[in-house]
């Protein structure tokens, strides 16, 4: 089909081309032989009188034209498949719906899994794919390659609406043996002291805490990084290094490695947990359903736990003075 002289299938075999950045896994992507995407690729380069893509090594390097071509493409043939192709009423009890979330392991823990099993009951074939927390979130919105992001409102890109879901603090935990913990931290005890700390993706994206610290230049002796929040505790056991982590994972593991609290000595502020979802989504009812679930599994969720400093918590509670000594 043709408008004003654009073959507007050359726009789909734009947009697979900025997402691969390779002509055969482009042409793979939409079901076209690799003759036909080099076809394809002629015809964009005459109609827009631009290269649009040159060649680094196996790679495609789209020019400053193509760049600048991509988010009004790929926000046209997200508006085709969600208004025209995809439109239809939305039934949970029948839906095969995927929803695809960027969330992290901490928020996995304590507060979707009740989501998960709720869907289970209403809608028994929806499914959910999570994924890590990417380097650069908001470009997956853009692209519509992901149906909500879950995380810190400070991360968000005012690109996209989003919704508050609760309300979380930081502790500071260690090992129960960790002596240290027992009084209260001074400031330059608590920086001095070997740091437990978790960063995300291959640019190892800071944690919310580190982003606090980067933001006031206040630099801690960090002497082992994790992929995520749920590694951190067992690398404080039988240890003297301490971690900051949100108070609820802490009550939320607290069965399965015991955990000394102590507060930490800085006035770091409590952080709001969000959901986010693609513009172009606002008005799919898909996303209005889970958005609905998502907001009311985040108001059954009661405030954090608060710890007196020195205090062990476990399944069982705090216990101030259950602290053992070192074997």
């Amino acid at each position: 089909m043709r408008f004003k002289g654009l073959d507007l299938n050359l726009l789909v075999a734009l947009d697979a081309l900025m997402n691969e950045r390779n002509l055969t896994a482009a042409a793979r992507s939409i079901n076209l032989s690799q003759p036909a995407m080099s076809a394809a690729v002629a015809r964009l380069r005459d109609f827009f009188h631009d290269e649009l893509f040159t060649m680094k090594g196996r790679e495609l390097v789209p020019t400053p034209r193509a760049e600048g071509l991509a988010p009004a493409v790929r926000e046209a043939l997200l508006h085709v498949q969600l208004s025209i192709i995809s439109w239809d009423m939305f039934n949970p009890a029948q839906s095969k719906r995927r929803f695809r979330i960027g969330i992290s392991d901490f928020m996995t823990s304590v507060y979707f899994q009740s989501v998960v099993e709720r869907v289970a009951r209403e809608a028994p074939d929806v499914s959910f794919e999570l994924l890590s927390l990417y380097e650069h979130p908001d470009e997956l919105l853009r692209r519509g390659e992901i149906d909500f992001l879950i995380l810190p409102d400070v991360f968000m890109s005012s690109a996209h609406p989003r919704a508050t879901l609760f309300d979380e603090t930081l502790v500071c935990v260690g090992c129960p043996t960790n002596k240290a913990l027992s009084k209260p931290l001074t400031f330059e005890q608590y920086i001095s002291m070997g740091h437990v700390a978790p960063k995300f993706g291959r640019t190892r994206q800071p944690s919310i805490e580190e982003w606090y610290f980067l933001e006031h230049g206040i630099k801690r002796r960090i002497e082992v990084v994790v992929q995520g929040f749920c590694m951190v505790p067992p690398m404080l056991t039988r240890t003297e290094r301490i971690a900051t982590l949100p108070s609820r994972l802490v009550d939320h593991i607290a069965g399965a490695i015991p955990l000394r609290i102590a507060e930490i000595p800085l006035p770091l502020p409590a952080f709001t947990e969000a959901i986010q979802w693609p513009a172009l989504h606002n008005s799919d009812s898909a996303s209005i359903w889970m958005r609905k679930i998502l907001l009311q599994e985040a108001s059954r969720m009661g405030p954090p736990r608060k710890a007196a400093a020195g205090g062990t918590i476990t399944r069982g509670g705090l216990h101030p003075e259950s602290c053992p000594e070192p074997m």
